[in-house]
């Protein structure tokens, strides 16, 4: 397993490094909720670039690392948790019944917030998250209920797949030690002239003198 999660880390950031001639500085109002994905993740500090690197470009990398966290947890349940296993996929049917704006996203936007917040006196005509929300869910695609013996059944599976995912995700933190060379170095490279620009800009704009009229 090791071997083999070694390389998919390794194909990951790979893959990050490409995108990251892609990543320009946002220009637009910054959103001010803080992403539970990045916000103090290991995979950051094991990559070197948990601090003064700009969200987006943490975000992509992150993402695409728990999506090889989400690829194992998904395996091992399939193969060990049966119980688990027809929950979530009752889960998945009856939110296919829905919209859902936040699938089949890019891995750098995947998981942010699908809708920017709100500006005071300045109301959405509608909302990506509002057409998202559920209505009547029909009888056939409810929820059954549990016996009391399938509930706790239910809460050890999925004990276990929290201790698979924690067990995979110190395995991945482990994997990204040896890639922290390069990840600083496509830092430094790529990112790092964009953000100095970005302020030399700024720094101008705020030297110069007000123009009279």
């Amino acid at each position: 397993m090791e071997r083999t999660l070694d390389a998919k880390v390794g194909a990951a950031v790979d893959s990050w490094i490409e995108w990251l001639p892609r990543w320009k500085p946002a220009t637009h109002r910054v959103r001010t909720r803080v992403c539970r994905r990045c916000f103090g993740s290991p995979f950051l500090r094991a990559a070197g670039i948990d601090n003064d690197v700009p969200h987006g470009v943490q975000h992509a990398l992150t993402t695409r690392l728990k999506k090889i966290i989400d690829d194992i947890v998904d395996e091992y349940t399939d193969q060990n948790l049966p119980l688990l296993a027809r929950e979530l996929e009752d889960v998945e049917h009856r939110k296919s019944k829905s919209y859902r704006p936040e699938v089949g996203l890019e891995p750098e936007f995947d998981g942010l917030q699908v809708d920017p917040d709100p500006v005071p006196g300045e109301p959405f005509l509608f909302t990506l998250s509002e057409l998202a929300q559920d209505g009547d869910v029909p009888e056939s695609v409810r929820p059954v209920d549990l016996s009391e013996e399938e509930k706790q059944a239910l809460r050890t599976e999925i004990r276990l797949a929290d201790e698979c995912a924690d067990h995979a995700g110190r395995l991945v933190c482990l994997s990204l030690q040896q890639h922290r060379l390069r990840a600083r170095e496509a830092i430094a490279t790529v990112i790092e002239p964009q953000v100095d620009a970005l302020l030399d800009a700024l720094s101008e704009s705020l030297d110069s003198p007000p123009t009279r009229w």
